[in-house]
């Protein structure tokens, strides 16, 4: 990377406590576009999502791709040893980020006093299932707490099917993506005030956000928003149409031009001219008769036909893509969305790049993560610490 294209976040330094799912994915977010990461993992309990998921010659994938972009070290917060290092490390930081639960940090006197005392500027993330304060705040917690709390798994699924829990950290993605949000907000602060503070982010949180104006239909109008499959209240024909091949495509006419776009297409134009046409909300009233119209026109034809009639009409469609398709998307690939990493245990890897591409100062992945504590002795030795104080703390346990 060029001067001319230095990283937006180049010169920045976060300490990355944490684990499962959210905290580490907002670092892995600001070291993609150049902050200096360091994973910090107990000696002998990695973070576990080194051992989520597939392997591949005893190397988890899910870490190759959450643990890009860091330096890897360990450390054991709980031993002396461990932090008065740590509080050294946090001395040259401008972002911790932990998700132990609340009062942890406190126990190993590695509180806020202690970080802000050892460096007035720095922004220390906490994430948790429940926050900080509250009744649940010391109660364990996951992602999948959050997806229930929130109102996700009850508005999901088939009105006369069980609420669906989604099959991956969907709380703890929009968690991650918010804390790298709240991580820069602060930063931004700091400019103007010299000093650091705290984050405090709540798994329960963000995905409510993400709910929309839930709350809001409910405190002015005591509305509930049932569960209706892939149908939305707010519009119709939506949902996933089978094709003749035994594919699925995906419909979506939020916009009434295209709405009226697809009643031609599936040859039924007189509905348009029906007088509950007219609107979203009415025509999801009728979404028995469209989705009939829609879904039979579909089932004649198959996928590729079906998505070219719909491109040729400008009307909105997609094909109900796996990760196999996901792969060989024209789309993606123009994007440069699957990019390939070099990596020196498992070699060439593909995965997802970058979340946004800037024109100017450009994220980029630098290398895939790493094997648990392979830069500790680099790490500490910048931090200024000789050999015998490293193999001090080897002795006390403390790496």
């Amino acid at each position: 990377m060029t001067a001319a294209t230095t990283a937006p976040l180049t010169g920045l330094r976060v300490l990355d406590l944490a684990t499962l799912f959210a905290g580490p994915l907002a670092a892995t977010l600001l070291g993609d576009f150049g902050a200096e990461v360091v994973k910090v993992e107990h000696p002998s309990k990695p973070d576990p999502s080194r051992g989520h998921g597939p392997s591949k010659d005893g190397v988890g994938l899910w870490w190759k791709t959450l643990g890009r972009n860091k330096r890897t070290i360990t450390l054991d917060l709980s031993k002396p040893g461990g932090r008065t290092t740590l509080l050294r490390l946090a001395a040259t930081a401008d972002v911790v980020i932990e998700n132990f639960r609340p009062g942890t940090l406190e126990k190993w006197d590695l509180g806020w006093p202690e970080l802000s005392a050892a460096n007035p500027r720095l922004v220390l993330a906490r994430v948790t299932a429940f926050g900080q304060f509250g009744p649940y705040a010391h109660r364990p917690g996951f992602g999948t707490l959050a997806e229930a709390m929130s109102g996700f798994a009850a508005i999901t699924g088939e009105p006369d099917a069980p609420p669906t829990l989604p099959p991956f950290g969907l709380a703890d993605s929009i968690a991650g993506l918010t804390t790298a949000y709240a991580v820069m907000t602060a930063l931004a602060a700091r400019e103007r005030t010299g000093e650091g503070q705290v984050v405090d982010m709540a798994l329960i949180e963000p995905i409510l956000a993400a709910l929309g104006p839930q709350p809001l239909w409910y405190d002015q109008l005591g509305h509930v928003q049932p569960r209706t499959g892939n149908r939305s209240p707010n519009n119709a024909p939506r949902g996933v149409y089978r094709t003749a091949d035994g594919t699925w495509v995906a419909v979506s006419t939020s916009a009434q031009s295209v709405a009226e776009r697809v009643m031609h297409l599936v040859g039924r134009p007189e509905l348009i001219d029906e007088p509950w046409f007219a609107t979203g909300a009415d025509r999801a009233r009728h979404a028995d008769l469209l989705d009939e119209a829609v879904g039979s026109w579909i089932a004649a034809r198959t996928r590729t036909d079906v998505l070219a009639a719909f491109e040729k009409a400008e009307a909105a469609v997609a094909p109900v893509q796996d990760v196999r398709d996901v792969m060989a998307d024209p789309q993606y690939q123009a994007l440069n969305t699957i990019t390939t990493v070099d990596d020196p245990e498992l070699g060439p890897l593909r995965m997802q790049n970058v979340l946004f591409r800037l024109s100017a100062t450009p994220g980029a992945i630098r290398w895939a993560g790493r094997p648990h504590g392979a830069d500790t002795d680099e790490v500490l030795t910048e931090l200024g610490l000789s050999p015998a104080e490293l193999t001090a703390l080897r002795t006390e346990g403390a790496l």
